[in-house]
């Protein structure tokens, strides 16, 4: 029995309900066997995956939203013929259809590009010592990951707009004219468009990573989130600075890990002229050998400055990363202090007074 039939059966049997609900009937209960279907097929999916396989777990599970209404949207185009509704109606319907599809389009390459991006890293340790591979495929990744969802975002928006007439005009006239509007339009979207090019650079040429240890600001952190139009920074006291993608790439900034997460590390005491560079720096090797900060490779104790009260003392000391530099620097600075209070007290600045007794005057006789 074709739907022909089933609607002249419903015309002569039940002829007081009128065409609108007859044809919402339809188009509901297309739609809803539809949720059945896929409803049923996921289910089977699921028992005949075995459940080792995750990834294509996580891929039913994030493709279950698109395939659930690109079957409703097929079934009711399916079934839009043979409803019983006048041609604008349907046109109208059609319309919608159509903006549906291309909504449906658009959120499915928003999904794809994250399935792909989340398959590509999901190798990637962010998190060990040796990971600057891992943190500039992670930056990349995640960086042009964006940039192709707003570009997706963006398309899918112009393609539904376009499909009304009145919208279709106008942006081919205010394409044509190029004149104020578009000015406007453009100055209005310059922001957006600098950030947009500053986040396809940064992921190219990369002058941060996720992880990288950076001042900003004159603020040290590490950056904690690349986003399509600014950079979260996690400063050392937990606060957040965010800031602009445009502003690594207009404004000078310190990377400490752009090349390595080896960093040196360095402390300076101010002491007094008598004391013992040679038995200090003897201290500076002890210290270091007996902390699991020290990278092992950097040690050194050298004069650097000299003034009229005091000579300036550098300690040099590496580390693997940039938390354990400045761990190892608070330890290296609190136990020279120490050696140097209960070793040599008299090596700690001090102010140098002459006294000079002066002879009195001789009183008139």
């Amino acid at each position: 029995m074709s739907l022909r039939d089933l609607l002249a059966i419903v015309d002569e049997y039940l002829p007081w309900i009128p065409d609108w609900l007859t044809a919402a009937l339809m188009l509901v209960a297309a739609a809803a066997l539809a949720l059945l279907l896929h409803r049923t097929a996921v289910r089977l999916i699921r028992r005949l995956v075995p459940p080792e396989r995750v990834f294509l777990h996580s891929l039913i599970t994030a493709t279950d939203g698109p395939i659930r209404v690109a079957l409703v949207i097929v079934a009711v185009a399916v079934i839009l013929p043979a409803v019983p509704l006048q041609r604008d109606a349907r046109t109208a319907v059609g319309s919608i259809l159509g903006v549906a599809f291309i909504l449906l389009v658009g959120w499915s390459a928003t999904m794809a590009i994250a399935l792909a991006s989340n398959f590509y890293l999901r190798h990637a340790d962010a998190a060990g010592t040796d990971n600057l591979v891992a943190r500039k495929h992670i930056t990349q990744v995640r960086v042009l990951r964006r940039v192709a969802q707003t570009l997706v975002i963006i398309v899918t928006v112009a393609a539904a707009l376009m499909t009304f007439d009145s919208v279709k005009q106008y942006g081919v006239s205010l394409i044509a004219s190029a004149g104020a509007a578009g000015i406007v339009v453009g100055l209005a979207a310059r922001p957006l468009l600098t950030n947009l090019i500053a986040g396809i650079q940064i992921a190219i040429t990369q002058p941060i990573r996720i992880g990288d240890a950076v001042i900003v600001e004159n603020e040290w952190g590490w950056i904690e989130e690349i986003t399509g139009t600014y950079v979260v920074i996690k400063v050392w006291d937990w606060r957040r600075l965010v800031v602009p993608l445009s502003h690594f790439l207009e404004k000078p900034f310190q990377n400490w890990t752009l090349q390595g997460t080896d960093l040196i590390g360095s402390v300076f005491l101010w002491v007094d002229y008598t004391v013992p560079v040679a038995h200090v720096r003897s201290k500076l090797e002890e210290i270091v050998r007996t902390t699991r900060l020290w990278s092992g490779e950097v040690v050194n104790l050298q004069v650097v400055e000299t003034n009229e009260r005091a000579v300036q003392l550098r300690a040099l000391v590496s580390a693997r990363t940039s938390e354990q530099a400045w761990d190892l620097r608070c330890e290296v600075r609190e136990k020279l202090i120490v050696f140097l209070q209960e070793t040599y007290p008299t090596a700690l600045p001090k102010q140098r007074a002459e006294l000079i007794e002066l002879e009195r005057p001789r009183s008139a006789t």
